[in-house]
């Protein structure tokens, strides 16, 4: 994964938010093992160590409560926007302010074009995450969303608050911190929807034309961010858990 990260960094110098002061927050449990990238002048890297775990389902539970932890400390003094991302992933076009409001998500790649009852909502009524049927705008990606700090604490507080909730209860959403985020948005409309081309994940939506025997659909020509093939062996350890160097990126910027 760190090489993702690598790969990340060196693709944002060129595509993201150019033009403008970025900070970057990297959250990892290695923090000694971030390799140094040259940033633009004015750009800050800087790595905030978290715990580590030792299954998945562990990560994302935590995902939005680590999130939710900086704000007094770093993000409310330091930026106006956050861009919360995933670090499997290189730009490889443009991104820059078009992106930001005060609450926005990314349309997920996987589920572009098809209709709501396909979506990979949470369908136990039981679950803080549920939607009913026929409820619901979109399918959002967890891999990309963001807006105002305010906006982002209270929307990670929200799920990692109602995450809690269903671990207490001994339930587990399909998606977890995915699957919270979207109940979310249910309720809390984003003021701004991105599409695919900001996060463009290939197995994904060719999963989904799998699935359903569909021809292609892909209507999206330019991709300014895709996710990068992981090999998941090669993250496992000899225990057999997963490695989580750098589950994700937090990207703060300030223009």
């Amino acid at each position: 994964m760190l090489l993702f990260l690598k790969l990340f960094l060196e693709s944002a110098e060129t595509h993201f938010m150019v033009g403008h002061r970025v900070n970057y927050y990297i959250f990892t449990h290695q923090p000694g093992h971030v390799l140094y990238i040259k940033l633009q002048d004015g750009w800050r890297m800087v790595i905030l160590q978290v715990r580590s775990y030792a299954h998945w389902q562990d990560i994302t539970m935590h995902l939005m409560e680590v999130i939710r932890n900086f704000p007094q400390q770093h993000f409310l003094r330091e930026v106006d926007y956050l861009v919360c991302a995933d670090v499997d992933m290189k730009f490889s076009d443009h991104v820059g302010v078009e992106i930001l409001s005060s609450l926005f998500a990314t349309i997920h790649p996987g589920f572009y074009r098809f209709h709501w009852d396909t979506f990979a909502y949470e369908h136990q009524p039981q679950s803080q995450a549920h939607i009913p049927d026929g409820k619901g705008d979109f399918y959002y990606t967890g891999a990309l969303f963001g807006g105002s700090v305010l906006k982002v604490y209270r929307l990670t507080t929200a799920c990692h608050q109602v995450m809690t909730i269903e671990q207490a209860n001994h339930i587990e959403a399909p998606w977890d911190d995915e699957s919270h985020l979207n109940k979310y948005l249910l309720n809390h409309k984003p003021t701004k929807v991105l599409s695919p081309e900001y996060m463009w994940d290939k197995k994904s939506m060719e999963c989904m034309l799998d699935e359903h025997l569909l021809g292609s659909r892909t209507m999206i020509t330019r991709k300014r961010s895709v996710v990068l093939v992981k090999n998941n062996e090669e993250m496992r350890t000899d225990e057999g858990s997963f490695q989580k160097e750098t589950r994700e990126g937090v990207i703060a910027s300030q223009p």
